[in-house]
């Protein structure tokens, strides 16, 4: 079962997109390969702020940090969305984790040219913990939360492990 210190910022995301998608992920159900929306998200993280280093935290993979320790995230969506925001707070708890002074976090959605500047606070830091313990409490379940509506899962990798009947 998943520890503590294995949440990284695909659970989150998952978390505050579909619970259900979290606990099949934390089952090994990995279908992101197959997804035209995730290619398209490699394609457009691997060709935009090519100068920069990703940091690789083990559990946590933050696309960089800057000069002034603010985390940067680049997204393939036109606008923010809500596990964004929480991945992003979560890449800055992990930080402070290891004694790294996170400010907080940039994300850069290049489709729309937009950026969004979140700083890391205390009730950030209380929300990522909050996060870490309802991903824990999805993975250690032993079903699996209910789907979402239909029309909320247009474009997910899991539609398919989801709605087949």
């Amino acid at each position: 079962m998943i520890r503590y210190e294995d949440v990284g910022g695909v659970h989150i995301k998952y978390l505050h997109h579909c619970p259900r998608q979290l606990w099949l992920y934390t089952r090994g159900v990995r279908p992101e390969h197959l997804s035209a929306t995730v290619q398209l998200g490699e394609a457009v993280h691997d060709s935009t702020y090519t100068r920069h280093s990703p940091v690789d935290l083990g559990a946590a993979k933050l696309d960089f940090v800057d000069g002034r320790q603010w985390v940067h995230e680049v997204k393939s969506s036109a606008r923010p969305t809500p596990g964004d925001r929480a991945q992003a707070m979560h890449y800055c708890h992990q930080l402070h984790r290891l004694g790294v002074e996170a400010q907080g976090a940039i994300l850069h959605y290049p489709a729309t040219r937009r950026t969004e500047r979140l700083p890391y606070t205390e009730e950030a830091a209380a929300e990522a913990e909050a996060d870490i313990q309802a991903v824990l409490n999805v993975a250690a379940a032993l079903s699996s939360p209910d789907r979402l509506t239909r029309s909320r899962c247009r474009g997910c990798s899991f539609t398919d492990y989801c709605w087949m009947e």
